[in-house]
């Protein structure tokens, strides 16, 4: 499932290409979303938004917005009239053109067009924390909604989008890794600081991967090169880059998200049996 930062850099895109242009075309795939054409075209694109990992494009002077959300299959792409695509037209979901660019969402399970007003009450959309992308993040309504789950494991805790949206599994595995922190741990168990910290480490580190320039994600290590520079995510097996004890890997939740984590420097919590299950 995309992160935060890839939704707010892929935001970033489409709004470069598609800001200002009126709507040429409007395909869909969606059963629902048939036969919106009249609404939407000739529309101009206002606005493109993104809220933790749901993305908003916004038309005027219809006051209309395509919301869509990746979950674990969808992506957006932008081409240049007559560009061949790189995936499969079968699975586009939307085709937007503008007079210099087609914009495509592929395999997004998500994509609906809201009023205004279905935005302003959209339960998936109000529900959501502060958002970690936000140029001012409100972190102590994160902890407050933390603390609401103290009978949750922290690990699943982390990625319920209504305590701070934008975390996705990479950076809760990070995060955990960086301050020490059993995955399995209640929340309620972790020292208030170290709540303190892990929210304000997950705010930073997808801050730093969408300033401008940014190519390769920085999380643990941090530093210049190319690639993901992560120390247990994806490293089951590998030696943990602290103590050198093999990096574990096991399914968490209800969704069985993978989560990874060093047995010795993440030591289990006392209550690693037992712990409250997160909601979906």
């Amino acid at each position: 499932m995309p992160e935060g930062d890839t939704i707010y850099r892929t935001a970033r895109t489409l709004r470069r290409a598609l800001l200002g242009s009126q709507v040429t075309v409007w395909e869909t795939t969606v059963p629902q979303l048939r036969g919106q054409e009249h609404r939407l075209v000739g529309q101009t694109v206002t606005e493109v938004e993104p809220r933790g990992k749901h993305l908003l494009i916004w038309f005027a002077p219809a006051r209309l917005a395509l919301h869509s959300h990746m979950r674990m299959t969808g992506s957006w792409h932008l081409y240049r009239p007559g560009q061949r695509w790189r995936k499969p037209a079968r699975l586009a979901r939307v085709v937007l053109e503008v007079p210099e660019w087609t914009a495509v969402c592929f395999a997004a399970p998500i994509c609906e067009v809201l009023s205004r007003a279905q935005v302003d009450r959209h339960p998936s959309l109000t529900a959501l924390g502060p958002d970690a992308l936000a140029s001012t993040t409100d972190l102590a309504e994160a902890r407050r909604r933390l603390d609401l789950r103290a009978g949750w494991a922290i690990g699943e805790a982390l990625l319920d989008q209504r305590v701070l949206a934008g975390v996705g599994n990479v950076y809760k595995n990070e995060v955990l890794f960086i301050h020490r922190v059993d995955p399995w741990r209640r929340v309620g168990e972790v020292p208030p600081a170290v709540r303190d910290a892990l929210l304000a480490t997950a705010e930073r580190l997808l801050k730093t991967n969408v300033r401008p320039g940014t190519t390769a994600r920085i999380t643990t290590t941090g530093g210049g090169g190319s690639g993901n520079r992560v120390a247990v995510y994806g490293k089951a097996r590998r030696p943990c880059p602290r103590c050198g004890t093999p990096i574990r890997l096991a399914a968490q939740g209800s969704q069985g998200r993978q989560t990874y984590w060093c047995p010795r420097c993440q030591a289990p919590g006392p209550s690693r049996t037992g712990v409250a299950r997160g909601g979906p």
